[in-house]
């Protein structure tokens, strides 16, 4: 892994301040969408540096909101806080979909409490907003659709009602949804269908809602059948979601996407492609052009992570171990600085470190330390797959605004007496 040193010397930079993201910023000057993802859903290190990116694009070159891999009904409470006088912690903590420490941390905290704080000395047009892009909330959503239209449009209430109903007897199970749909094809999808033409020209929430729930219906019917269908069905549906906002941020708005690498990582580059997945960055590339599109992968070589062992597990503190040989992280721990920024060269061409197909670790919300050698790494074109990357050696866990739960197991793959 040596044999990449100079190469690894040639692009990457110590990251000890925000300041040292100058040389990010430039490359971001002619960019509409910045993507920024993260190696995890649990790490301190990929939140706060996120954030301090994102602080200076938002401050120094004028990006308009910031899209995050969350549920938008959780989110708008988020923007109406970062809006207006009220503590976005508070909204944060009302986050109680698992997994709930996604964004219900003190980074996350951290990070509205300076929107708010910015957006405060800025009329109202001029405020930068936090949005939701993913489609799990579908009975949130549709309860938001039936709050809005009582209000202001009682005549559309019946069409929604009936897209309600039609979900009543899943008791809020999307399994049940989904292995119910195996028997009866058309399931739901008919009624939602209705619900979304008639809201369309409506309050934006509510057509962003009805999208939400469009999208939901969709991504449980296809879920339980396996393949790559539900992974795009939601990848679609944040890029939409994405598009929707910039055009109602107006024709010179600019986006901040925060989601994990597997969502902001262009996919072509990935083995996700020989599967059949698309992901949001290489949507966002197709659509608007190379030169508008800048994406931001981050990694780390050990240290700690908030995750669950399964799905809806209690959310646990675990162990990093040491990422597999010959890993893309191996790599840069053994040459790169403990904390760096790389920039890759624009264009097809460049060392053999962003070209070489390299594993490169992926980890979800759900986890096994125990099981990292033998899954969590996603055969990689560093140098197509991001723009930039940022690494840290060694990475810590996240403070979850809820309870957690400590993991003082070592997996094996730790050294001993280490």
């Amino acid at each position: 892994m040596i044999r990449y040193g100079d190469e690894v010397a040639s692009i990457a930079r110590p990251l000890r301040d925000p300041g040292d993201l100058e040389i990010l910023l430039d490359r971001a000057a002619g960019a509409r969408v910045v993507l920024i993802g993260e190696a995890t859903h649990g790490t301190h290190e990929f939140y706060e540096w996120r954030a301090a990116l994102t602080r200076r694009l938002i401050a120094e070159r004028g990006f308009s909101f910031v899209a995050v891999e969350g549920d938008w009904p959780d989110c708008e409470r988020v923007d109406r806080a970062v809006r207006d006088g009220t503590d976005p912690r508070q909204a944060l903590v009302r986050y109680d979909r698992w997994p709930t420490w996604m964004w219900a941390n003190e980074e996350t905290v951290d990070f509205t409490r300076w929107l708010h704080g910015w957006n405060a000395a800025r009329p109202a047009g001029d405020r930068a907003g936090f949005h939701g892009l993913d489609v799990y909330s579908l009975w949130e959503s549709m309860r938001s659709i039936l709050t809005w239209l009582r209000e202001h449009d009682p005549d559309l209430v019946p069409a929604a009602l009936e897209a309600y109903r039609c979900f009543e007897p899943y008791a809020e199970d999307p399994n049940a949804y989904g292995w119910a749909t195996q028997f009866v094809p058309a399931a739901c999808e008919d009624s939602v269908t209705a619900m979304l033409a008639a809201v369309r020209d409506r309050d934006f929430g509510v057509w962003q809602n009805a999208e939400v729930v469009a999208g939901a219906e969709g991504y449980y019917r296809t879920m339980v059948r396996g393949g790559p269908e539900a992974w795009n069905i939601r990848d679609r549906h944040m890029d939409r979601t994405l598009a929707r906002l910039l055009d109602r941020y107006g024709p010179d708005s600019k986006a901040v996407v925060w989601a994990h690498n597997t969502h902001v990582g262009d996919g072509r580059a990935t083995d996700q492609a020989d599967y059949g997945e698309v992901t949001l960055g290489q949507l966002a590339r197709e659509r608007p052009g190379d030169d508008e599109v800048l994406i931001v992968g981050f990694g780390t070589y050990r240290g700690s992570v908030v995750a669950g062992s399964a799905w809806g597990a209690h959310m646990e503190s675990m162990p990093v171990p040491p990422a597999r040989a010959g890993s893309l992280e191996e790599i840069l721990h053994l040459t790169a600085p403990p904390c760096g920024l790389l920039v890759f060269p624009a264009g097809a061409d460049g060392p053999d470190l962003l070209t070489t197909v390299l594993p490169h670790r992926a980890i979800g919300v759900v986890y096994r330390p125990e099981r990292e050698r033998w899954s969590n790494y996603v055969p990689s074109i560093i140098g197509q797959r991001y723009d930039a990357f940022l690494w840290f050696d060694e990475s810590h866990a996240v403070r979850p605004l809820h309870t957690l739960r400590v993991d003082t197991r070592e997996p094996e793959t730790f050294p001993s007496g280490v």
